[in-house]
């Protein structure tokens, strides 16, 4: 059985990435709920928080502020959730972190909510992923 999120870490599949190093890829989230929604997802296989090794899970926080700071820096939100789902909640089985800029008087339920997706528009998505690597590069 193919793991969806270990195709998306390892690019086997189309992505918007916006920083990577050797342990964790971090993505723009395909139907974002707010502009700079990003996914940090290890490269190797893990399901669980609890799983992750040391070494990856330092990374995964670090690129967790990493990414708190370019979407400070760019998108200048009211407030910013990290959030984790796992077990059932998790439709990708594979450790992944959102990291979501967030803004005065959006119920974050919706985030939560199942229903249809709006349609993607990749031209939006690239352009997000340009500026936020743009700020990135000046960061680390």
């Amino acid at each position: 059985m193919t793991c969806l999120g270990c195709n998306l870490a390892n690019k086997e599949i189309a992505v918007n990435v916006v920083f990577e190093n050797d342990e964790v890829c971090c993505i723009l989230d395909h139907n974002p709920y707010n502009e700079g929604h990003v996914l940090i997802l290890p490269k190797k296989h893990f399901r669980y928080l609890d799983e992750l090794d040391e070494n990856t899970a330092c990374s995964v926080m670090q690129a967790g502020q990493i990414i708190t700071r370019a979407i400070k820096k760019l998108f200048d939100p009211d407030g910013i959730t990290i959030c984790q789902n796992g077990g059932t909640f998790d439709e990708l089985t594979h450790f992944h972190m959102h990291v979501v800029p967030r803004y005065e008087g959006q119920n974050f339920a919706d985030f939560y909510m199942e229903g249809e997706e709006a349609p993607i528009d990749e031209q939006k998505l690239d352009e997000t992923r340009r500026k936020m690597i743009e700020v990135i590069n000046k960061l680390v």
